[in-house]
């Protein structure tokens, strides 16, 4: 039986992992032993932190809605239960935007929401 050495093989897969630990800082981004560790960790930071980022990004857009609303006189949760009340059904981001910009569409809306929560209807 022949010896197989696997030189081009461990070439082939070592070239892999120094590619993805392109920009990496001091030899995690030269020597194979440390690119591999520090790639396989950033792999685990970005698939945890590709959730992470629609969480932070959901909190955001209720603290640009709350800020809007509090300085029209409601709070955020009496905002969001007269939309409901009113059949308004615009999700987080689409509202947060609107009070970024300051769109008049927006003081409207949240008169709406002060209306129905009047009524209670």
């Amino acid at each position: 039986m022949a010896r197989v050495k696997r030189g081009i093989t461990v070439k082939q897969k070592h070239k892999k992992i120094l590619e993805r630990a392109k920009g990496f800082l001091g030899r995690h981004h030269s020597t194979y032993k440390a690119a591999r560790e520090k790639s396989e960790k950033a792999g685990q930071y970005s698939y945890r932190d590709r959730r992470v980022k629609k969480r932070e990004f959901r909190s955001l857009w209720i603290v640009r809605i709350n800020a809007a609303v509090r300085a029209n006189g409601l709070t955020y949760s009496q905002f969001m239960s007269g939309m409901k009340k009113a059949g308004i059904e615009l999700d987080r981001k689409v509202l947060a935007e609107m009070a970024y910009a300051g769109d008049e569409n927006f003081t409207a809306l949240i008169d709406t929401a002060k209306r129905f929560i009047k009524t209670g209807a």
